[in-house]
């Protein structure tokens, strides 16, 4: 089997068709597989994917538990049972605008063996089902490493096709973190370059029932540094990665401590300083934004202080200001 195509369905009804036509449209010379994890959906899902897979009964294989068994585990094990040499993901509710994107991912595949994985740009379908936009526009490279994934959760995951057999468990603590799919991309990163195809093969649904769309920015912010809060501890990387994972998870404790300071929840804002302080003592980037920790500091441990010292600043521009302007003059 050349080809898997991974797919998860948990209440797709809407989609779900669209999903598997643009999988079966796929004008390819080799064998592939769709094998689709239905969680026990609580819509119509399950049976629109049996209709289609007694239509197809060659092409798609069905994972059908007797109960929901969450996001993780059927991801999980809907991955173990590909079993192709390549791996294609499709989430139920996106689909594929090419004919030949299995095809060319797995030319690309095929040639570059030192690639991990490949990936193209795609396009977004918004809430109202009229407006479609990039996903982005600044992908201007053509070869991505593990430092660029790590800086961003750039690849829409419907665009994604990596070698089968670099993963062969999941740790423990994947359980606990939300995004499973930019997980994986690391984990691949770690083995290899990833190649990107600069067209527009895929289309990502935004619909306020999928799992990030529903998280407000507080709750977004938490889950992406718990995510690298693991990345830190388990993840084996060298000195390089180890520095740009820190620097990545103090940015998101200074979000927190700035959104907990604005929502008054003064005790969760000083807990998260105190592990922003402490990850920047490890990466020795202490004294490097020195200014902006004072700032915060002082509003949050001692707030009066800190109106104090606005005030003073206040006064001092407010007397001398027009005079330091004239003496840079």
């Amino acid at each position: 089997m050349k080809v898997s195509i991974l797919m998860l369905a948990y209440n797709h009804d809407k989609f779900i068709a669209k999903a598997l036509d643009s999988a079966l449209m796929q004008q390819v010379d080799f064998d592939y597989e769709i094998v689709i994890g239905e969680d026990c959906s609580t819509d119509n899902t399950r049976d629109i994917l049996i209709r289609y897979q007694q239509e197809y009964p060659d092409k798609i294989r069905l994972l059908l538990p007797e109960k929901n068994l969450g996001m993780h585990d059927n991801f999980i094990q809907t991955f173990k049972a590909c079993r192709g040499k390549y791996i294609a993901l499709l989430e139920g509710d996106d689909y594929w605008i090419s004919p030949y994107k299995l095809h060319k991912q797995v030319e690309f595949l095929d040639s570059s063996t030192d690639y991990t994985m490949c990936f193209h740009n795609a396009l977004i379908l918004d809430l109202d089902g009229s407006t479609i936009s990039p996903f982005s526009t600044e992908k201007n490279k053509n070869v991505f490493t593990l430092e660029d994934i790590l800086s961003s959760n750039m690849i829409p995951t419907a665009s994604i096709m990596f070698r089968q057999g670099l993963i062969h468990e999941f740790p423990k603590w994947i359980y606990d973190v939300d995004l499973v799919d930019w997980t994986l991309q690391v984990f691949l990163a770690q083995h290899g370059n990833i190649g990107y195809i600069d067209e527009f093969w895929s289309v990502y649904r935004k619909h306020p029932e999928g799992n990030w769309s529903r998280k407000s920015s507080l709750e977004a912010t938490k889950e992406l540094t718990k995510l690298f809060q693991y990345f830190s501890k388990y993840l084996n990387l060298d000195s390089k990665h180890q520095r740009k994972v820190r620097v990545i998870l103090s940015n998101y404790y200074v979000d927190l401590v700035i959104s907990y300071k604005q929502n008054g929840d003064i005790k969760n804002a000083r807990k998260y300083i105190n592990k922003w302080l402490l990850n920047d003592l490890l990466n020795n980037r202490v004294l490097s934004i020195l200014p902006i920790k004072a700032s915060l500091i002082l509003q949050i441990y001692t707030p009066i202080l800190y109106k104090i010292f606005k005030w003073l600043k206040y006064r001092f521009l407010a007397t001398f200001g027009n005079f330091l302007v004239e003496d840079r003059r």
